[in-house]
């Protein structure tokens, strides 16, 4: 899988599913949801904060 870094389109606004699911994510981190980010961003804000909630991990 390639580093969210080297993709072509990471400077693009995010799309709607990661923005709805960085928004779940967010709420119950406890954190605010930046609706700017770019892709490539969003892609690693969702890892850390599936990271920090344990969502998206298998059990």
């Amino acid at each position: 899988m390639k580093d969210p870094s080297d993709w072509t389109t990471g400077d693009e606004s995010m799309t709607g599913a990661q923005a709805s699911y960085l928004k779940t994510l967010s709420e119950e981190a406890g954190i605010d949801f930046d609706e700017t980010l770019s892709k490539a961003e969003a892609s690693k804000r969702i890892d850390e904060l599936q990271a920090k909630t344990g969502r998206g991990r298998d059990h």
